[in-house]
């Protein structure tokens, strides 16, 4: 008992900040994600607050920081509990009534690359994590996240504004949502900057942790519109291996250096077939991601293999994360969706813009 005595709040902060937060590279406790210390005999509980519930390294940090406690003389048992407290990227959003903490934008230099089936299963991880997601369904005019997420229309209107569509805890967007099916939409640049413009404005979103948006195909008028609407955190662009896909991409990339937002990184779709004998058939050439990645000083965050459930997810609006999420396809998808959650996390760190959390206990 003598020994136990000595346990501390002092001694269990001491000894949790030699555990270092792996992605931001600093200490738990100068980082301010230790709260509610409980010290009862030789048991001790406390909370870590992640930066977002969707952390790739939760289980390392985890089993560092019930280590690192479990040193302290007298200690008989850890209890560390989970939490998170998703910071902003501080910009300031001020055309929306609710807070958006973080904006992301899912872009790629032509179609077919499989942009809407990323857009869609990082929004999905995101939310499955228990973060508050919006979807935004940019490509005015190919709008395919309604049939992808298997949802075809608004809730009633509340106090004229919209109301998103929800499925799988994510709340969504769309002009398909306005629309009758297979109707062209033969806009010019500024009936799509409005469209935009009030898909922020005139929706309820609520407050949102990370809002998805993803964007049509190209570097046109639509991308231009959403980034003076809407400040973004960052990009994300998709490509495949092929090198027509990669030139493509690559103005992407341009596009968003111009438009002054960050680059989280390059996903590269449809990146391998894997045959029933185990072996990999590079359909699109093969490395092809990485290497523009490289080239453009960007990170290059994640290749996606080519799977027909991926597209039997989407036509039938269950996306693979949800449907098969044990499958390659769908843990690629999820690491693509935690390694932008913590890109996001770092920036934002970064910039010493986390929203402060009273210590409770």
């Amino acid at each position: 008992m003598v020994e136990q005595n000595k346990i501390s709040e002092e001694s269990v902060l001491s000894a949790l900040s030699k555990v270092q937060e792996p992605e931001l590279h600093r200490d738990l406790v100068s980082l301010n994600m230790i709260h509610d210390i409980k010290i009862e005999s030789g048991r001790v509980s406390f909370t870590v607050m992640l930066t977002t519930p969707a952390c790739p390294l939760k289980t390392q940090i985890e089993r560092e920081a019930k280590q690192a406690v479990s040193s302290i003389p007298g200690v008989e048992a850890v209890d560390v509990k989970l939490d998170s407290n998703i910071p902003s990227d501080g910009r300031n959003r001020g055309l929306l009534e609710l807070p958006i903490r973080n904006a992301i934008a899912v872009a790629s230099g032509k179609g077919g690359v499989g942009k809407s089936t990323v857009a869609v299963n990082i929004a999905v991880v995101l939310a499955q994590s228990g973060a508050r997601v919006g979807l935004l369904d940019a490509d005015i005019y190919g709008p395919n996240i309604p049939t992808m997420m298997g949802i075809n229309r608004l809730p009633p209107p509340v106090e004229n504004k919209l109301i998103p569509a929800e499925a799988y805890g994510v709340k969504m967007m769309s002009i398909g949502f306005l629309v009758k099916p297979g109707q062209p939409l033969i806009w010019r640049g500024p009936m799509l900057h409005s469209v935009i413009r009030q898909f922020l404005t005139d929706v309820n979103w609520g407050e949102l942790d990370y809002l998805v948006v993803d964007l049509p195909p190209g570097t046109g008028d639509a991308a231009l519109s959403l980034a003076q609407s809407l400040p973004l955190s960052g990009g994300v662009i998709v490509t495949l291996p092929q090198q027509v896909s990669l030139e493509d991409a690559r103005r992407g990339i341009e596009m968003f250096r111009q438009l002054d937002v960050e680059i989280f990184g390059v996903v590269e779709n449809m990146s391998y077939l894997e045959l029933p004998d185990g072996t990999r058939m590079d359909i699109f050439g093969s490395g092809g991601g990485a290497r523009l990645a490289q080239e453009a000083g960007v990170p290059f965050i994640g290749a996606i293999p080519m799977d027909p459930i991926v597209r039997q997810g989407g036509d039938s609006g269950k996306p693979v994360v949800i449907t098969n999420p044990e499958s390659p396809v769908a843990m690629a998808l999820c690491n693509v969706a935690e390694s932008v959650a913590a890109r996001i996390s770092v920036a934002a760190v970064q910039q010493s813009n986390i929203i402060s959390v009273n210590q409770v206990g």
